[in-house]
C-alpha cells in the first residue's frame, strides 16, 4: 500500500466538480429534488444516523445528497473525490485504503491514490469518518465518528466489528485515573474468533 506524501503536490489536489452549473450548485449531477435529505441546512454537521451495531445507518447507506450535505456542513469544499471516498467508507465500514481507492475509481473512472489519501485525511479531520489501525492491520476507516465505540477483531480472518462502550458515551477513563491528561479519544480493541472462523477446522485457526 502506498504511503501518503507529507504534503500533496498541486497536481494531486482534489479537483473541483467542473461540471456544476450556477443553478445546480457543486454537484451538477444531483437533481434539486433529490429527496428529503436535500433540504438539510449547510450546518447539518457530521453524519449522525449510524446504528450502534455495524457502522451503517438504520435505513441503509445514506443518499448522495446526505453525504454531500455532511461535507458542506463540516465547512469543507465539496469535490467528487471527497464525495466518492466518503460513500465508499459508508458502504464498506472498516475498509482499508486500497479497497476505498478501488471503489472510488470504479465510481469516478480515475482518481490517484494520493487524492484518496488527501480525501481520507480531510474527512477524518472533519470528524466525518474515523481512522483506526488494529495491531498488524493496515489503516482502516470507520463511518462511525464522534462517539467512543470500540472494535472487535477476528484473529482468524481479520474481520472487524463495532462494540459499544459499556461505561459511557465519552472516553471511558475515570478522570481520577487520567494522571492529569485530558482524554480526547479512547481506542479499545477486543480480539477473538468470528462465527465463520469458529466453524472452521481447528487446523485453520491461528
Amino acid at each position: 500500500m502506498a504511503s501518503p506524501a507529507t504534503a500533496p503536490s498541486p497536481a494531486s489536489a482534489d479537483p473541483p466538480l467542473a461540471a456544476a452549473s450556477p443553478a445546480a450548485g457543486p454537484l451538477a449531477a444531483e437533481p434539486p429534488a433529490a429527496g428529503p435529505l436535500e433540504t438539510e441546512p449547510p450546518a447539518a454537521g457530521p453524519l449522525e444516523t449510524a446504528s450502534p451495531g455495524d457502522g451503517r445507518p438504520d435505513a441503509g447507506p445514506p443518499e448522495t445528497a446526505r453525504l454531500a450535505a455532511a461535507i458542506r456542513g463540516a465547512g469543507m469544499r465539496l469535490t467528487a473525490p471527497r464525495l466518492a471516498v466518503l460513500a465508499q467508507v459508508w458502504h464498506h465500514p472498516h475498509a482499508d485504503v486500497e479497497t476505498i481507492a478501488a471503489g472510488a475509481r470504479a465510481q469516478l473512472g480515475s482518481v490517484s491514490t494520493q487524492t484518496v489519501y488527501d480525501a481520507l485525511r480531510a474527512l477524518t479531520r472533519a470528524d466525518l469518518i474515523r481512522h483506526i489501525e488494529p495491531a498488524g492491520s493496515p489503516a482502516r476507516y470507520d463511518p462511525r465518528a464522534g462517539d467512543h465505540h470500540h472494535h472487535v477483531v477476528c484473529r482468524g480472518c481479520g474481520a472487524i466489528a463495532d462494540v459499544d462502550c459499556a461505561v459511557s458515551t465519552g472516553p471511558c477513563v475515570p478522570t481520577t485515573e487520567a494522571h492529569g491528561f485530558v482524554i480526547l479519544e479512547t481506542e479499545v480493541t477486543f480480539w477473538g474468533l468470528c462465527p465463520d472462523c469458529q466453524r472452521a477446522p481447528a487446523r485453520r485457526r491461528p
